[in-house]
């Protein structure tokens, strides 16, 4: 009997097991091209899948019998069709344009098109993820054109940075869903407040040059507008773990509800990274949340995002000494336990999208941002007057020097409005936009003094200097592209911008900084696209962008008596975008010269700090060439490079001389340089292979041409060319239990290169040794980044 029992047993897995069959299909928009990620889901089956990168779909060991199959991706209406399974054949289903109102139009008044005379690349969500393992974003856009990325850990979490076209991130505008993220004082954008950040974000448009008009800080080299994730048709959930050298850990939970009731959304994201870094004791702590919910009208959208930072950094910023470059590359000056960079910085957005008629929509937000921490230091043998404190007397011992520990404050609010109104005409020929914003920040500055050698008549809390900024931003702008003539659009854009920006109180080199000033700014753009083909474009476009100092130049430079002055910027702009079968190129020249910009000289002010001042003339020119070619089903490569030329007319070099017998700034007079942080070569090339399916292995090469830390085209201060290659592994897989599993492991560096991509030097004069006379010295300071290391990521979709 028992074996009786287990024969039947046996014959009936078998038949169960040939009772199981697949349901396979390919899902297309309604002008034929492929849907990436739409989720397919069998209704009553628990079983699903989304389209892979051909937009097909296979959904595995389905019993028979007749089911509801269900395709949802945004912006398209969603597509149910009764099956019957087996199925017969594979299912071809096209997907019709949503009629609810789509996100998109809450960054479109700050965007270009296709249509718009600019110079620009567009980095989506599916781009991002596939390097995303916890590092920061200008790290994940390093393969993209003139971009220069650094980290100063040396392994990507931490403070990281970029350049684009030599343009640090003073100079590049940042807005997430059009509102403004650059800080208004110093104009930087500081990622490492916004840990894991890419994990919320679904496409990001770089503009290089000045590009079109936006919020917030001036565009003076490239802009980056950033779109937060939009909503998803059907209830998720993700979780992503990774770890890699260096102790790197990045832990994240998302969920998000779907579309409930085809009206309401919720999202929400909650993650950890924590590193020990590359350099000695960088090390980092860094924790954040995203926070989404919607109504979803059919022509109406509002929508409440709040994301929040927290982050505690161990200070690397002093860079590793050019004489230790080769023993010690990790070194870090810092030794007190508690050198730290400490700050939590929260976001507050309230976006309104409409559509009223078929001509007319309009966008409109609310932000408030709150920023609070501080960073300490500990302080040897340090003066007692720089705290205007007298000499502690104990005995018959006057002590003037002695070692301390202090906290320099940053407590801050940015609040404001945004808003953009766009008229399309009945025959699509005109599209044409009107918006700005008004924004105010309202910073406080302090410091404490928490610990001291021996006792001072001071207490724990007293702040040693206090001072308060206020700055008013208001921007109006109109824009409008024009069909004129079958295939030739002309584009126009005008901006008005003014700026009141007040300090009241004492400095931290306790000079009394209070005053006031004023900027009004009228920055007109022009252009064209010529696009009779759509699969071929060209355009040309003449831009003006003026940028007012940040704070340091008006803190170092006594307003009253020499206050710097405002930079101008003039853009030209021509290229070429094509695409064919298996395909894309694009090729642009730009020329961007500069009036007035202001740069580090070596000048002094009245006490010794080291002040920008206004250089006359400056410029960069460049040629930009990107592409990608299909060169089978299983090979793609691509990539980009940029040759450019970044000159200063004239520039005044300030030598501090420790030789004369009283201290003096002798100038010396340079002619036709190299502007400072600007490679004359920039380029990336990918090449990605698949050799079976749902396996990406992807090669990621990056080169930085030799670029020069100051503006003296001095081959002394130099950081020397650097070539890096990256391997990728990507492997997706879709397990009856879950929707997605997917592993990367990112292994960088592989050739284990030693470079430098960032920092900065100082040169002065000493009485030579052993004779009469002086001696020139150079000390330059690196921030390395890794040899060879690794990240490894587990993602699972429900």
């Amino acid at each position: 009997m028992k074996h009786y029992l287990c024969l039947l047993s046996f014959c009936l897995l078998a038949f169960t097991a040939t009772a199981q069959s697949n349901l396979r299909g390919v899902v297309k928009d309604n002008s034929g091209e492929v849907l990436v990620g739409a989720n397919v889901i069998l209704t009553g089956t628990g079983r699903g899948s989304t389209t892979d990168l051909d937009g097909n779909f296979n959904i595995r060991n389905i019993p028979s019998g007749n089911f509801t199959l269900r395709v949802s991706y945004l912006g398209f209406e969603p597509f149910t069709k009764e099956v019957s399974i087996p199925a017969s054949e594979n299912l071809e289903i096209t997907l019709q344009s949503s009629s609810l109102l789509t996100e998109e139009f809450i960054v479109y008044a700050t965007r270009a098109t296709d249509r718009t005379p600019t110079t620009f690349t567009q980095v989506d969500k599916s781009d991002i993820a596939k390097l995303n393992l916890g590092q920061d974003i200008p790290v994940l856009l390093n393969f993209t054109p003139s971009v220069v990325s650094f980290s100063d850990a040396g392994a990507g979490v931490g403070y990281t940075g970029l350049r684009i076209r030599g343009s640090d991130q003073t100079r590049i505008n940042v807005t997430v869903n059009g509102i403004p993220l650059n800080d208004a004082e110093s104009h930087g954008v500081f990622w490492v407040n916004m840990p894991d950040f890419a994990s919320s974000v679904d496409n990001i448009q770089i503009q290089r040059g000045v590009g079109t008009s936006t919020n917030g800080a001036a565009t003076f080299g490239a802009s980056l507008n950033i779109q937060t994730d939009t909503r998803q048709e059907e209830a998720y959930g993700e979780v992503d773990n990774s770890f890699g050298s260096f102790n790197t850990r990045r832990h994240m939970v998302k969920v998000g509800s779907g579309l409930i009731n085809d009206k309401w959304a919720f999202d929400a994201r909650l993650s950890q990274i924590t590193s020990d870094g590359y350099i000695d004791r960088a090390s980092s702590d860094l924790r954040s949340y995203f926070l989404s919910g919607g109504y979803y009208g059919e022509n109406h959208v509002v929508k409440l995002n709040v994301f929040s930072g927290a982050e505690v950094t161990y200070q690397a910023w002093e860079g590793v000494p050019e004489a230790l470059l080769e023993t010690n590359r990790t070194f870090n000056p810092y030794t007190y336990d508690n050198q730290v960079d400490n700050y939590r910085q929260t976001h507050n957005q309230l976006i309104y999208t409409g559509q009223f008629g078929p001509n007319w929509k309009a966008n409109a937000a609310l932000h408030y941002t709150y920023g609070r921490g501080f960073y300490e230091q500990f302080r040897r043998n340090d003066r007692l007057s720089n705290y205007a404190l007298p000499p502690v007397v104990i005995g018959d011992q006057s002590i003037a020097r002695m070692d301390i520990i202090r906290r320099r404050w940053l407590d801050n609010d940015f609040y404001g409005a945004v808003f953009s109104l766009n008229y399309i005409s009945d025959d699509k020929k005109l599209d044409a936009v009107i918006g700005g914003g008004a924004n105010r920040y309202d910073g406080d500055h302090f410091g404490e003094l928490i610990w001291m050698q021996y006792a001072a008549d001071v207490n724990i809390r007293d702040r040693y200097y206090d001072n308060k900024a206020t700055k008013d931003d208001y921007n109006i702008y109109a824009k409008a592209t024009y069909e004129a003539l079958d295939g030739l659009y002309l584009f126009g854009d005008l901006q008005y911008r003014r700026i009141d920006y007040s300090f009241d109180g004492i400095n931290n080199d306790l000079r009394d900084i209070s005053g006031e000033v004023n900027f009004n700014f009228f920055n007109p753009k022009f252009g064209f696209t010529y696009q009779k083909d759509p699969n071929k474009t060209w355009y040309a476009s003449y831009a003006v962008a003026n940028r007012e100092p940040v704070r340091r130049d008006f803190t170092d430079s006594p307003i009253v008596d020499r206050a710097p002055q405002s930079e101008n910027l003039q853009n030209i702009e021509a290229g070429y975008r094509g695409q064919g079968s298996g395909f894309t190129y694009a090729a642009n020249l730009y020329y961007m010269n500069y009036r007035d910009q202001l740069v580090l000289t070596g000048q002094l002010n009245d006490v010794g700090a080291y002040v920008r001042d206004n250089v006359d003339n400056s410029y960069r020119a460049g040629i930009e060439l990107e592409g990608a070619y299909q060169l089978s089903s299983k090979f793609t490569i691509g990539g980009n490079i940029a040759f450019s030329r970044n000159k200063i007319e004239e520039f005044l070099e300030y030598l501090d001389d420790y030789a004369a017998e009283t201290f003096t700034q002798e100038v010396i007079v340079h002619n036709d340089t190299d502007i400072a942080f600007s490679p004359n070569i920039v380029g990336a090339a990918i090449l990605d292979y698949r050799p079976i399916k749902n396996l990406e292995i992807s090669l990621l090469n990056k080169y930085v041409g030799s670029q020069y830390l100051d503006n003296t085209q001095n081959e002394n201060r130099k950081l020397d060319a650097f070539w890096t290659t990256d391997l990728r592994l990507n492997y997706a897989m879709r397990p009856r239990f879950v929707k997605n599993l997917e592993f990367t492991l990112l292994i960088n560096n592989i050739f284990n290169q030693l470079y430098e991509p960032n920092g900065y030097t100082f040169s002065y004069f000493l009485p030579a040794e052993g004779a009469t006379g002086r001696e020139l010295v150079t000390e330059n300071f690196y921030y390395p980044q890794a040899g060879t290391n690794f990240l490894a990521g587990v993602k699972i979709l429900f």
